[in-house]
C-alpha cells in the first residue's frame, strides 16, 4: 500500500496523461505538489475553527492526522485532504447560544463523527445505493442549503457591524479573485482574502483608528484594527493551547469532550452534509481518474468519520474532504496519494507553530465579515448545485412542499419543543421536516410508494465535467468553499491503460 510507481520519468505528465493514486513523480515535484495542497486547504482550515471558538493550530495539526487516517482507511485509493468542515458552524453557534462550551461542542461533534463512521460501515457492506435511497439529492441538497443560509445572521450581525466597509471590500476581493482569475490562484481565494483584509486594515489604521468604548458607551479611546500583541508573545514552536482573540474571544485549546443529548441532536444534520460532501468528492475523483471508486465510498465515510472523532476527542475541529484540493488535482492532473501524505506532514508541523494560530486569531472582525458573507452563501448555494446536477423535479409536490417547509424552518431557527428542557431548533428542526416529510409524501402518494426519486434523476457525469469534455478545456475552476458538498472539479481524464483498481 505504501509503494508508488515512478511514472513519466518523474516529470510533469504530458497532455492527456495523468498520475494515478498509486503512482508518483520525482521527489522534488511531489514535495512541491504537497505544498500546493497545504496552501489550498490552509485558509478555510484555519478560519473555521476560530469561528467555532476552537484552536486553529490544533485544527491544522489534527487535519494532518485525520488525512493520514483517511488515506489508510481508503487503502490509498481516494486521494483527498480532509480539513475543517464548515457544515458544523451553524450547529456550534446554536450550542454556544444555549450555554454550551467548547467541551460540549467537541463532544457533540465526536458523536457525529462516530455516526458517520457507522453509516460508512453499513454502506461498505450494503452498497453505495443505500445512501441515495435514504438520502436522495432532494434531501441532501435541502440540508446543505439550510446549513449555509442559517449562518446568514452570523456574517451580517456578528462580524460586519465592526467594520462594514472593510467587510464589503474583502467580500468584493473574494468574488473577483474566485471568478475573474483562473487556475490555482482562484482556488486559494479565501487565503488571499485574509492577506488582503489584513493589509487593508493595516493601511486603514494609519488613516483612521476605530473608537472603542465601554459597555455604557462612554470612556471611548482610539484603537488599531489589528492587535498583534498576541502574535508577538506567541512562540514559534509549541503545543497548541488556548488563547484570547480580540475578534473571536477565547479560543479553546486541547481538551476532553463532554456529552449532552440536546447538543448532539443539533449537530446530527451536519452528518447528512458530510455524506453529501464525501459522495461528491468520490464521484469527482472517479470522473477525473476514470476509475470506479464506488466500492470505496463506504470507506470514505468511515475515514472522514474516524478523522472527525479523533480530532474532536482532543478538542480539534470536525473534518471533511476539500473541494479546494480537488481543484489542485484538476489543474495538475496528479492524483497521487503520496502528495497528500506530504501535505499532512507539513500541516502537522504547522500545527506546532503557535505564532500562526495567533496570527489568524488576530484577524479583524470586518475581514471575517467579508469572507463569511461569501462563504456561507456559497455553502447554501451548493445545495442548489446538488439539485441542478441531479435534475431534481420541483414540479413534483412530493419534492417541493417538504423541502420548502424544512428550509424555512431551518433558516428561521424554528424551535420544536418536546419537553420543558428538550427541544430541537434551526438546522435540526429543518432537517427533520425535510427527511420525514419527503419519505412520508412519497409513501402516501399513489404510484410513488417504493419508487425512489433517484430513478428519475440525472445519473451521468457532473455538469462541470460534461461541459469540460465538450469544450476540451485544460482545467475546470472549482469553488473555493470548504464545505463543497457534491462538488466536482476539473477534467475527467481518461485512464491510460484501463487497469482495474488493486487492493
Amino acid at each position: 500500500m505504501f509503494t508508488w510507481t515512478l511514472v513519466h520519468g518523474g516529470r510533469t505528465p504530458p497532455p492527456g496523461e495523468v498520475v494515478r493514486p498509486d503512482e508518483r513523480l520525482s521527489a522534488p515535484r511531489m514535495v512541491g505538489l504537497g505544498a500546493q495542497h497545504v496552501v489550498a486547504m490552509f485558509g478555510a482550515t484555519f478560519v473555521f475553527p476560530a469561528i467555532m471558538g476552537l484552536s486553529p493550530n490544533l485544527a491544522v495539526l489534527m487535519s494532518g492526522i485525520a488525512t493520514i487516517l483517511f488515506l489508510l482507511i481508503v487503502k490509498n485509493r481516494v486521494p483527498s485532504y480532509v480539513g475543517t468542515s464548515a457544515s458544523f458552524v451553524a450547529a456550534v453557534a446554536a450550542i454556544r447560544a444555549q450555554g454550551g462550551d467548547s467541551a460540549d461542542v467537541t463532544g457533540a461533534i465526536l458523536i457525529a463523527g462516530l455516526i458517520l463512521a457507522a453509516v460508512g460501515v453499513i454502506v461498505h457492506f450494503a452498497g453505495a445505493h443505500l445512501v441515495r435511497a435514504v438520502l436522495p439529492p432532494v434531501v441532501t441538497g435541502a440540508v446543505v442549503m439550510l446549513i449555509g443560509f442559517n449562518l446568514a445572521t452570523v456574517a451580517t450581525t456578528t462580524y460586519f457591524p465592526s467594520e462594514q466597509w472593510i467587510g464589503l471590500l474583502t467580500a468584493l476581493f473574494v468574488i473577483l479573485v474566485s471568478v475573474v482569475l483562473r487556475g490555482f490562484v482562484s482556488r486559494i481565494a479565501i487565503f488571499l482574502a485574509l492577506v488582503f483584509g489584513y493589509v487593508l486594515c493595516w493601511i486603514a489604521d494609519f488613516v483612521n483608528k476605530v473608537p472603542q468604548c465601554d459597555t455604557a458607551g462612554k470612556n471611548c479611546h482610539a484603537v488599531n484594527r489589528i492587535d498583534w500583541s498576541g502574535v508577538r508573545s506567541a512562540h514559534w514552536i509549541g503545543v497548541p493551547k488556548s488563547m484570547s482573540s480580540p475578534t473571536f474571544g477565547h479560543l479553546a485549546g486541547p481538551h476532553l469532550p463532554t456529552f449532552n443529548a440536546t447538543f448532539i441532536l443539533l449537530v446530527i444534520p451536519s452528518v447528512i452534509a458530510l455524506l453529501a460532501e464525501n459522495s461528491g468528492h468520490v464521484k469527482a475523483v472517479s470522473e477525473m481518474t476514470g476509475q470506479n471508486l464506488d466500492p470505496y465510498l463506504g470507506r470514505a465515510f468511515i475515514g472522514d468519520g474516524v478523522g472527525t472523532a479523533v480530532a474532536s476527542f482532543v478538542g480539534g475541529s470536525p473534518t471533511t474532504t476539500y473541494a479546494e484540493n480537488i481543484g489542485v488535482m484538476a489543474a495538475t492532473r496528479i492524483y497521487s496519494t503520496l502528495a497528500y501524505y506530504i501535505a499532512a506532514a507539513v500541516a502537522i508541523l504547522f500545527g506546532f507553530c503557535p505564532k500562526f494560530g495567533a496570527l489568524v486569531a488576530a484577524t479583524p472582525g470586518g475581514v471575517l465579515g467579508g469572507i463569511t458573507l461569501v462563504l456561507y452563501g456559497m455553502v447554501g448555494m451548493l445545495g442548489a448545485k446538488i439539485w441542478i446536477e441531479n435534475r431534481v423535479d420541483f414540479a413534483d409536490p412530493a419534492n417541493l412542499v417538504p423541502v420548502a417547509a424544512g428550509i424555512i424552518a431551518g433558516i428561521g431557527n424554528l424551535a420544536i419543543k418536546f419537553t420543558s428542557d428538550f427541544s430541537i431548533t434551526g438546522i435540526a428542526a429543518g432537517t427533520l421536516i425535510v427527511l420525514i416529510g419527503y419519505h412520508l409524501c412519497r409513501w402516501l402518494t399513489p404510484g410513488m410508494r417504493g419508487r425512489p426519486e433517484t430513478d428519475r434523476m440525472h445519473t451521468g457525469p457532473p455538469d462541470g465535467v460534461a461541459q469540460q469534455r465538450q469544450h476540451g478545456r485544460a482545467e475546470q475552476t472549482v469553488s473555493a468553499a470548504p464545505a463543497a458538498a457534491d462538488a466536482p472539479g476539473g477534467p475527467a481524464a481518461e485512464p491510460r491503460d484501463g487497469r482495474p483498481l488493486r487492493d
